[in-house]
């Protein structure tokens, strides 16, 4: 347990058991290891410091995408970006800088694609991941649906499956796409959910955060076979 947070966001585990967290208001990204240590991993660029990091997603080889849109409230023009911070590495390097506000970031279970969306619009990413955890050939991965008239789409965290289907939370519910960007349907929550992952045992619960809320759904569905997200 950890107080005082500083507005952490998104979260991630290490292949050690230690803890990654996008600090919002610390403008960091930490790591609080198994003996409840905290320290900071990177505060972004030399010369331009993380914004307000929201999501963050460790790879195999123990790198760690990062999203970092800004803080609230969004100002138009602003830069938002895409990170990706190699193994023992201080700075991140930027990914891509053209998405109005990046927040949930997903690798695939082959490791091969990150996925990517936009808190402002429908549009849901993907990029071909190169060896050294750079990415190149971005492309739209899923359109998300049923967002209200002149509303944000509210793309926050999402989760995946052992089938690769994605799970995005959304003003709409959490919306299910499969492997090929598929829209399969929408899990609605009382609450607008803002985040999703799959824990039990088997990983056949699909746990909810909706912000005053947290739900679970026992699932047919089975979450992926790695550590974490």
């Amino acid at each position: 347990m950890r107080e005082q947070t500083n507005g952490a966001n998104g979260l991630a585990l290490t292949r050690d058991g230690d803890l990654i967290a996008a600090e919002g208001e610390g403008k960091r990204i930490s790591k609080r290891s198994r003996d409840g240590t905290v320290t900071t991993v990177t505060e972004g660029i030399a010369g331009k410091p993380f914004l307000s990091p929201n999501d963050v997603l460790v790879d195999a080889k123990g790198g760690i995408y990062i999203t970092d849109p800004g803080p609230r409230p969004v100002v138009p023009g602003r830069t938002a970006y895409v990170y990706y911070l190699p193994v023992g590495a201080k700075e991140p390097v930027v990914l891509d800088d053209q998405i109005a506000r990046p927040n949930g970031v997903m690798l695939t279970r082959d490791g091969k694609t990150l996925i990517v969306n936009d808190t402002l619009g429908p549009t849901v990413y993907a990029y071909d991941v190169l060896p050294d955890g750079g990415v190149k050939n971005k492309r739209t991965f899923a359109q998300l649906l049923d967002i209200p008239e002149g509303k944000e789409s509210g793309a926050d965290g999402m989760a995946l499956d052992r089938e690769d289907r994605l799970y995005v939370t959304t003003v709409a519910g959490v919306q299910v796409f499969d492997a090929a960007g598929k829209h399969l349907g929408t899990i609605k929550v009382p609450r607008q959910p803002a985040n999703a992952g799959f824990a039990g045992p088997d990983k056949r619960v699909l746990y909810i955060t909706a912000r005053e809320g947290l739900y679970r759904i026992n699932m047919l569905a089975q979450g992926p076979d790695r550590i974490g997200k």
